[in-house]
């Protein structure tokens, strides 16, 4: 669902292939019997687009976190379970890592019936983390940060740990060269700080085109990405001041030459931010997994919640500007990056390899 899994397997993959090993990347929706898959994606993109408060049901029906009795998606998830089962036996697989909920699901229902032989390690993307993301049947799990990680522990009984997040290393200081960027920015708005606004791959949120307004009309430069929305990207760049962007290839470039983010999701876009050095401002998230993982890494102060306009601005006029409350910041979202995903998941594959005889 959106971009943010897909980002993270690829890199987890484009990893792997480096050190030496093979690496498949399998879409679990494409694994549903009938289009079941494709269905469950519209359905999503269409709620959160246009009916957000449906997406807010669900999730409070299905993947809130707490105590109390839900529903599980393993018997959706278990639908793909002879495609999976196939797949592993045929590439003789030494590991399955689901980076997306419904795979954890799948695996973890596998691997408690005692299907799945090779471990399955759950790569979980998310700052909070939601219940379909944890089944006791999976082997081990690994989260963003310490504090998930003891979640994750509690909820499921089985091994969790921290990794920090998976980003491509250009991200990572230094990062690429950014002076084409910051050309355009001063071209574009010449003396603005250039403030970054996330929708993600798909172009959602709540009224952007109003923060829009508030940010160009308080002297910063806003640059929206505006994903695959090309109606967004049309009435953002309407915004006087505004620079309104498409699907941008040059991530990291764009990152490290902009002064913040303000996110709506708490997901991979803020993750390359702070990997990048950039403050994040979580502002109107998204409903569900959006909302809780915006507030989740503020409690953690590695970025701020604002809760209305006026708080947005103060924030943002303090995190743009050279000063302690910047550089705290920065420090905070870079020491995630401590850890190695690929590392550990290598690791636990091989240590659950039955020794040659």
């Amino acid at each position: 669902m959106g971009a943010g899994h897909d980002t993270v397997a690829t890199e987890l993959a484009r990893g792997a292939r480096e050190r030496g090993d093979e690496a498949l990347v399998v879409d679990v929706l494409t694994l549903l019997p009938r289009g079941l898959g494709r269905a469950l994606r519209c359905f999503y993109r269409g709620s959160v687009r246009h009916a957000p408060w449906v997406y807010a049901a669900l999730y409070r029906l299905f993947l809130r976190p707490g105590a109390g009795r839900r529903p599980s998606g393993t018997p959706l998830a278990r639908l793909a379970g002879s495609r999976l089962l196939a797949l592993a036996e045929r590439t003789g697989a030494d590991v399955v890592v689901p980076v997306f909920h419904l795979g954890a699901q799948l695996t973890g229902h596998l691997r408690a019936a005692g299907l799945l032989r090779v471990p399955a390690v759950v790569l979980v993307i998310d700052f909070a983390v939601h219940r379909q993301w944890l089944h006791p049947g999976n082997d081990h799990t690994l989260c963003l940060t310490p504090d998930a990680a003891r979640e994750a522990r509690r909820a499921t009984g089985r091994p969790a740990e921290a990794c920090g997040p998976v980003v491509a290393p250009e991200f990572l200081p230094p990062g690429p060269d950014a002076a084409t960027w910051r050309r355009l920015f001063d071209r574009h708005a010449p003396g603005r700080a250039p403030v970054v606004l996330s929708a993600g791959a798909w172009g959602v949120g709540s009224d952007l085109c109003r923060t829009v307004r508030l940010l160009a009309g308080h002297g910063f430069l806003p640059v929206v990405l505006c994903g695959n929305n090309g109606r967004l990207r049309r009435e953002a760049a309407a915004v006087p001041g505004a620079l309104a962007l498409g699907w941008v290839g040059d991530m990291p470039g764009l990152l490290h030459a902009a002064r913040a983010l303000v996110d709506n999701a708490a997901g991979q876009t803020a993750v390359q931010a702070l990997a990048a050095g950039m403050p994040v401002v979580g502002y109107r998230p998204i409903p569900g997994h959006g909302a809780d993982g915006v507030r989740r890494m503020a409690a953690l102060g590695l970025s701020d919640h604002a809760e209305d306009d006026t708080a947005l601005l103060g924030a943002l006029r303090r995190l743009t500007a050279d000063g302690p409350a910047r550089r705290t910041r920065i420090a905070a979202g870079r020491a995630l990056f401590a850890g190695d995903a690929l590392t550990r998941v290598v690791a636990l594959a091989d240590t659950a390899r039955p020794a040659a005889p």
